[in-house]
């Protein structure tokens, strides 16, 4: 696993903006945001800036156009990220998150039915999906 810093919020969404639209100019990124809130021009450069120097993203000069590219895969920075959390939070217990997310957030029974089946895999050490 690489060793990188967390995403703050406002550099979440930067990368959320990368992955969904893909290889994208400052200015496209900024457009693919504007649709659905205000957000500054100047802060979307600040942010895919830091999002590049934290590891997440890289970019490429051609002629006076940046173009960036995410670095990692969503999948990959949700597991840092989750696990992160537990760490700093739940002092590594997985289940608190759990029961929480359970509790207080609620289950549906769809979901409810998805968690069974997964524990159901999980007894059975099958941990693939």
């Amino acid at each position: 696993m690489v060793d990188r810093r967390p995403l703050s919020k406002g550099e979440m969404e930067i990368a959320r903006a990368l992955w969904a639209i893909g290889p994208a100019t400052v200015r496209e990124i900024h457009e693919y945001l504007s649709e659905s809130k205000p957000i500054d021009f100047s802060t979307v450069q600040t942010y895919l800036r830091r999002i590049e120097s934290k590891g997440y993203a890289s970019s490429k000069l051609k002629g006076r156009v940046r173009t960036y590219s995410s670095k990692t895969k969503p999948g990959t920075v949700i597991r840092e990220t989750v696990d992160d959390l537990v760490d700093r939070l739940f002092g590594g217990e997985a289940m608190p998150l759990v029961r929480h997310l359970v509790e207080d957030r609620g289950i549906d029974a769809e979901q409810l039915a998805e968690l069974r089946e997964l524990i159901d895999r999980l007894e059975k050490g099958d941990k693939n999906k």
